[in-house]
């Protein structure tokens, strides 16, 4: 392999922080002998997502975390190698049955203590969890766009969740619908695509023959 090849990962990165395990993972993914693509999840650091600025890279706009290392961001269409993607990550959080604290709550540490006694996941606001890990208006609208321009037809789309449809199958129904399942549900049924692939749900499975879910599994699509 050479940097002119590259490994996708369907979000959850896990750009986390800056901390020395964090900067030893990057440097090593940084000098192996591909480049590494990723859309975001909804377990990413939103807050150092914004610092990295958005540059033009093969067709849409993507950030670089290393030279190596390349968020390939929401609603862009990009051309690889000959090969036109759309991709769209994000996803809602769904192991937070025990809510959200807000670190700057005076009760914090009360509530914080009552939870770790229990058994119901939670997330700390801006610590472990953002609220960008669901998609604005503009990245949806601007998704349209670039779909629009590039003619309703990819060859491949890359998202974390699943359209909707496609949920409710690898999930038998647990997960709910929100506005970005439902977003990617209509782009399934009006977007020409060969294969859809995403992640979030933990498993390795081909879904409805066009839809291939991944978890640790590395499949070669070109």
């Amino acid at each position: 392999m050479t940097k002119d090849d590259y490994v996708i990962i369907c979000g959850d990165f896990g750009y986390w922080d800056d901390s020395g395990e964090q900067r030893y993972w990057r440097k090593w993914l940084t000098e192996k002998s591909f480049t590494l693509l990723w859309v975001d999840g909804n377990h990413e650091n939103y807050d150092m997502l914004k610092r990295i600025p958005a540059v033009s890279w093969k067709g849409g706009k993507a950030q670089f975390i290393t030279p190596s290392i390349i968020r390939l961001m929401r609603g862009q269409v990009y051309d690889i190698g000959g090969v036109r993607f759309f991709t769209f990550g994000g996803a809602a959080s769904h192991d937070i049955d025990g809510g959200i604290l807000e670190p700057d709550d005076p009760d914090f540490k009360r509530k914080k203590k009552e939870l770790d006694r229990g058994w119901k996941p939670y997330r700390v606001n801006h610590v472990s969890w953002w609220k960008e890990e669901m998609p604005s208006r503009e990245e949806y609208d601007e998704g349209l766009g670039n779909l629009a321009k590039a003619g309703r037809k990819v060859d491949f789309i890359v998202s974390h969740c699943a359209p909707a449809h496609v949920q409710d199958i690898v999930t038998d129904g647990l997960y709910k619908h929100d506005n970005l399942t439902l977003y990617l549900e209509s782009q399934s049924q009006t977007v020409s695509f060969e294969k859809w692939f995403f992640g979030h749900y933990h498993d390795n499975r081909n879904v409805l023959d066009k839809y291939i879910m991944l978890y640790e599994q590395i499949i070669r699509i070109v």
